[in-house]
């Protein structure tokens, strides 16, 4: 992005400059760690000289996604670069330097293997301009560099350790962009919204956030991937710091493929990792959970169907699913239930843990697709009522042009009920009809 019309911010970590884009300005590609490869991440030193903050932050290396490109824009074109500990910030353009606004870190999904923090479909200008907040979006390792890590020669989270820096970060210089440090949301969807939810476990991570909004979290498929954790490192076998990114990236492929043989879990092989650095053994999550209850303002939920998502991406269920009579038997008997065992049960269960924990925690239901047609709502389909607008969506597979006018309706109305809730830890209105709240 590039434009004449700057702003400066005086942070503790230097001067940035931020490019004004009408009704908001932008700080891009801001870096908040740096680390080699396979080393855990180091808090960015100031800088001494101003910081130029109009480019978008790179993507993480990260495999060739054909079901992704099927249903979204390609991100061929966009910039890569392992050293991608990078955040962005979004205000409004009127925002005053003594003013305390919400702050919003934006965590994005992508089964911890695709994905960064900058894509088009991750723009917060209508977040901002409506509801006068500050939004982060945070750019983190994946895969193989960011998460499979055998806990002796290589951390095992590096990923999760780079996104505790980010929010270290944000701790110490949002109040320069007229962000409220003591008023912190993540929120984050599919992947990081799981992220999230391990961040608040996550030693260091205490008090870096104040309340938690976790979308479709595939908390179904956390536990016990110990053994299929094992069988992937000796798959990828040894990285080196000079191994070629396309090598490293093969070896990822092959790791991939020996995940897929444990089942469910074999579904999102990448992932946090129990019992490394900063994440306790798995039979202390509960507890760990539980302590930090009182601390963390909870909103977590998911869609009805899920699963649905993945449906048109095999070659026989999207046979079967072309057969009217057959749709709805694929639902009842493999999409909802799939749905259920891998966001939806373990979503109430972490929510209901949390109340009896003495915090305070609603769960949320999307019973419908953003279009005018009756579809469930599957994986994502809460991401275009919330973030990127118009020009990132329309003309997807989640967005047809005819669909907009309904998406921009429904997605006024999210965005006022997830700001309400970064602002007071409450959702005290609804004016959705496809969303379903147990407040507890």
């Amino acid at each position: 992005m590039r434009s004449t019309d700057t702003r400066s911010f005086d942070t503790p970590a230097g001067t940035i400059e931020a490019v004004v884009d009408g009704e908001v300005t932008r700080a891009l590609g801001i870096p908040y760690a740096q680390a080699e490869r396979f080393a855990p991440p180091a808090p960015q030193p100031p800088s001494t000289a101003p910081f130029r903050a109009d480019t978008p932050a790179p993507v993480p290396p990260q495999p060739s996604a054909t079901f992704v490109d099927q249903l979204l824009p390609s991100m061929d074109h966009l910039r890569v670069d392992e050293h991608c500990q990078r955040l962005s910030i979004t205000v409004p353009t009127d925002v005053r330097p003594d003013e305390h606004l919400p702050v919003m870190v934006w965590v994005h999904g992508g089964s911890y293997v695709l994905g960064g923090g900058d894509l088009p479909i991750h723009d917060a200008h209508d977040l901002v301009t409506e509801q006068r907040v500050v939004v982060v979006t945070v750019t983190y390792r994946l895969g193989v560099l960011g998460f499979l890590g055998d806990g002796e020669t290589v951390p095992a989270n590096l990923g999760l350790l780079d996104l505790v820096e980010a929010f270290r970060w944000v701790q110490r210089n949002i109040a320069a962009f007229g962000g409220d440090p003591g008023s912190v949301t993540a929120f984050g969807q599919s992947a990081g919204a799981d992220a999230i939810a391990h961040l608040m476990i996550s030693e260091g991570a205490r008090g870096l956030f104040r309340r938690a909004i976790v979308q479709s979290a595939p908390l179904g498929l956390a536990r016990g991937r110990a053994r299929m954790n094992r069988a992937m490192v000796r798959a990828v076998g040894a990285v080196a710091a000079d191994t070629p990114l396309d090598e490293v990236l093969e070896r990822q492929a092959r790791a991939t493929t020996v995940g897929g043989r444990y089942g469910l879990a074999g579904g999102m092989p990448f992932g946090t990792q129990y019992g490394f650095a900063p994440l306790p053994a798995e039979r202390d999550t509960d507890r760990a959970w539980r302590s930090v209850a009182p601390d963390v303002d909870v909103l977590i939920g998911s869609g009805s169907d899920e699963a649905g998502m993945y449906v048109p991406l095999v070659p026989g269920l999207r046979t079967v699913a072309r057969w009217r009579p057959l749709r709805s038997l694929l639902r009842w008997l493999l999409v909802r239930p799939l749905s259920e065992v891998i966001y939806g049960r373990d979503a109430r269960r972490f929510a209901a843990r949390h109340r009896e924990a003495g915090g305070r925690a609603t769960v949320y239901r999307l019973l419908r697709h953003p279009s005018v047609a009756p579809v469930g709502a599957v994986h994502m389909s809460d991401l275009p009522l919330l973030l990127g607008g118009r020009s990132a969506w329309v003309g997807s597979r989640f967005v047809p042009e005819r669909d907009w006018p309904v998406v921009e309706r429904r997605g006024r109305a999210l965005r006022a009920i997830l700001a309400e809730f970064a602002r007071t830890g409450r959702v005290t209105a609804v004016d959705d009809e496809a969303l379903v709240f147990d407040r507890g």
